[in-house]
């Protein structure tokens, strides 16, 4: 014979006070594993959402990022002509040299310095980009050393309105214009013109080429072409492939918010413990009166086991609700994060990202929480001997 689940919820109603406590601490514990979580899945996205799939990058074979790449501009005279590169209504190749230079910049909040990428663009690169969208003032004029800041960035580091201008490389950049990257990983970057940034910060290659083909056969042809050609050490692959594999900075975090929330489930399980063990103390004449009705012990075992994971469930609502607010709260009123990039060495700009996926997890996790919490408890109300339990005072 099972005992209803209803029981199980109103000994959670009516020792509310008790339970108070252990709905609080495995709420804070989801909130804080679902937030570290959800940073790890707003690097992640930023990442994904990176690219045209018509688009191929090109880099140096061994690089594992732009930054540590290098492409002659003879490379990109040969490239750019081949018949599988696509080529716009004037004729000219959709193909873009692009030089990635970190730089560093004091922030708005005159809380010190960081490392930001700029990135220099030839004349096709905003056009191989139609994710990024010019939201204020206008793009730079090539030889003017003026640059275009993404407006996030902008929200970050001092001296990027447009109309300012800061130092860097020995030369003063105007800023003349803000874009959007539409969340992806250029909302982390500065643009200009590749010709001035190799003039400015003394590099003679670019780092990647950019180039746009017609479908995936002229893709699958332009790519075995450079794996053949012995005069080319170069790599291609698809843009948003690329950039989907440069996540390696979210796994840190992942790994920290794991840690965090195992230590504090640590704490949860006992606070689950110390309130079961009080209700069973508190209930020994119930639970005697519930053995002499026929109710056998696995039934009071799995009951208060239950009772145990309503209990935690409802912390871990309330955690994924104060989860949800947070990440509501930043949309709302545009804060941003950002940290070092491990592939780049330069600030990552991201958001939260609280996905049905982490919510799962997150009442998953405060379920288990609670499980374990009441075992313990839940054998010791099994095993109570009957007779002792109704003399209880």
């Amino acid at each position: 014979m099972a005992l209803p689940v209803t029981y199980n919820v109103r000994n959670v109603l009516v020792r509310w006070r008790a339970t108070a406590a252990t709905i609080l601490g495995v709420g804070l514990v989801v909130t804080v594993y679902i937030l570290m979580q959800a940073m790890a899945a707003g690097l992640e996205r930023s990442s994904a959402n990176t690219g045209d799939p018509r688009n191929l990058m090109i880099v140096r074979k061994g690089s594992t990022a732009e930054s540590s790449s290098q492409v002659s501009r003879e490379q990109l005279n040969t490239i750019q002509y081949w018949p599988q590169v696509e080529r716009d209504a004037a004729g000219r190749p959709l193909v873009s040299g692009d030089l990635v230079v970190i730089m560093n910049l004091p922030r708005r909040d005159g809380t010190g310095e960081a490392n930001v990428t700029m990135r220099g663009i030839t004349p096709m690169g905003v056009t191989l980009r139609p994710q990024v969208k010019l939201v204020n003032g206008r793009w730079f004029t090539p030889g003017q050393r003026e640059v275009v800041v993404s407006r996030k960035m902008a929200q970050r580091f001092a001296n990027c309105e447009p109309g300012q201008k800061f130092k860097t490389g020995g030369s003063v950049l105007t800023v003349v214009g803000w874009f959007d990257g539409g969340d992806s990983a250029f909302d982390s970057e500065m643009w200009m013109d590749a010709d001035e940034a190799r003039a400015i910060f003394d590099r003679e290659n670019y780092s990647s080429l950019l180039v746009r083909v017609a479908d995936t056969n002229a893709a699958a042809g332009l790519m075995q072409r450079i794996e053949s050609d012995k005069r080319l050490p170069l790599r291609a692959d698809f843009e948003t492939k690329y950039y989907a594999t440069q996540t390696t900075t979210a796994l840190p975090i992942k790994m920290l918010g794991s840690l965090l929330a195992t230590a504090m489930s640590i704490g949860a399980v006992f606070a689950a413990m110390n309130t079961m063990y009080a209700s069973v103390g508190s209930r020994t004449r119930e639970i005697g009166t519930l053995r002499v009705l026929g109710f056998r012990r696995r039934t009071v075992l799995a009951s208060f086991i239950i009772e145990g994971a309503i209990l935690a469930g409802i912390g871990g609502l309330l955690g994924c609700l104060v989860a949800l607010s947070a990440q509501y709260l930043c949309v709302a009123f545009g804060v941003r994060f950002g940290t070092l990039s491990f592939n780049t060495f330069s600030e990552v700009i991201f958001q939260f990202r609280i996905t049905p996926f982490l919510i799962m997890k997150g009442m998953l996790f405060a379920v288990l929480v609670g499980i374990l919490g009441s075992l313990f408890p839940a054998i010791r109300a099994a095993r109570l001997p009957v007779i002792a339990a109704l003399k209880s005072v």
